[in-house]
């Protein structure tokens, strides 16, 4: 699935932030949180008032069960008994459709949709090409002394098997079929992002509507902090040239928000070093090398699916095209880190950074 997260990109700024409870002030509502290391190749953690634990871990249990289900519905790399997931599409190609789940229907016309949306940056049927680097970053990791890589004919040739118009859905029957036997998806640009809107907004529905749900740094925030105090949820950004662990501090800034989502894609997020330069795993589908444009960029959406497309889509565009995509887009901001540690925001960004006087008090 998408990145085995080394580093969290985008980091809670909860600073009450723990296991078990907090009394919340002057109200019936108190903090809970729980985590789980077994969806997403990641960790996800999820924050929330309510009025008992009882009601926390009846919440906790459901989102944890529906993200294992999406985990195994957009799999690109193991098979489930009795499912059909995207690996089955993949080992289907050029053979046949593939009967599958609605979740998976509806992701990759999500995907397509955006995909022409937004100048074709983010392409899930980019697997071919993908998958080479999955393959020289695993073998640099685990030999780093013959860390190379991939031979540019090898992207090229693997390349002409990535045209997304060949993913071929049957809506009314339900089913997806690679035109070529040489295709194969990679959701892992917007598939953590997606699962945790579908989640968020299937759990709000259910009655939990004060929290965050931060799935390896997919953040989406539920309505307001139900403290007695804030109106508005912090998020820290990471800060792409600090470990997260860092006695300087490790963040950029921090945003307030609610009912949003914040996604941030990065250089060090996933890497593998050749020749002692990192080489990261956002590939340039027009150079099939990663991008070089960015540190960092972090976007703010309502949707969390849309804020992960569109993370990994910004990045991997020269700055005035990257920042006329975003602004072209009603809801949508962004923070560009440049290689010099530069900052570049959008006017709405602005508004809900602490640096520019933003805070978790009810806004004026």
């Amino acid at each position: 699935m998408k990145k085995v997260t080394r580093r969290l990109w985008v980091i809670f700024l909860i600073m009450f932030i723990s296991v078990g409870c907090q009394r919340a002030p002057k109200n019936e509502y108190s903090k809970y949180s729980q985590s789980f290391f077994d969806t997403f190749d990641t960790m996800t953690m999820v924050v929330g008032y309510t009025k008992s634990e009882e009601e926390f871990n009846s919440y906790m249990e459901k989102i944890h069960a529906r993200f294992q289900e999406l985990h195994k519905l957009y799999d690109i790399y193991n098979d489930y008994e009795g499912i059909n997931n995207i690996k089955t599409i993949n080992d289907n190609a050029g053979i046949k459709p593939v009967k599958v789940d609605k979740d998976i229907i509806d992701l990759i016309m999500f995907s397509k949709d955006w995909y022409n949306r937004t100048g074709g940056r983010t392409n899930i049927a980019m697997g071919p090409v993908l998958s080479i680097w999955h393959d020289y970053r695993e073998e640099g990791r685990d030999d780093p002394e013959n860390a190379k890589l991939p031979p540019m004919n090898e992207l090229l040739d693997a390349n002409k098997y990535t045209d997304i118009n060949k993913v071929i859905v049957d809506t009314e029957n339900s089913t997806v079929y690679l035109a070529d036997k040489r295709m194969s998806l990679d959701i892992g640009s917007v598939a953590k992002g997606y699962a945790t809107e579908l989640v968020a907004k299937e759990i709000m529905a259910e009655g939990f509507t004060s929290g965050i749900i931060s799935s390896g740094g997919n953040v989406r925030v539920l309505e307001k902090p139900l403290d007695g105090v804030r109106e508005r949820w912090g998020i820290g950004i990471q800060d792409p040239s600090k470990s997260i662990v860092s006695d300087e501090g490790s963040d950029i800034d921090t945003i307030f928000l609610n009912n949003a989502s914040v996604v941030s894609s990065g250089d060090y997020q996933r890497y593998y070093i050749v020749d002692g330069k990192p080489i990261h795993h956002l590939i340039d589908p027009q150079t099939l090398m990663p991008g070089e444009y960015y540190r960092a960029i972090t976007v703010v959406a309502e949707d969390s699916g849309v804020a992960d497309f569109l993370s990994t889509t910004a990045y991997l565009m020269p700055y005035n095209e990257s920042r006329a995509l975003v602004e072209s887009l009603e809801g949508v901001e962004a923070m560009w880190v440049m290689p010099d540690g530069k900052i570049e925001v959008t006017e709405g960004m602005k508004k809900i950074m602490k640096s520019n006087g933003a805070s978790g008090a009810k806004p004026n």
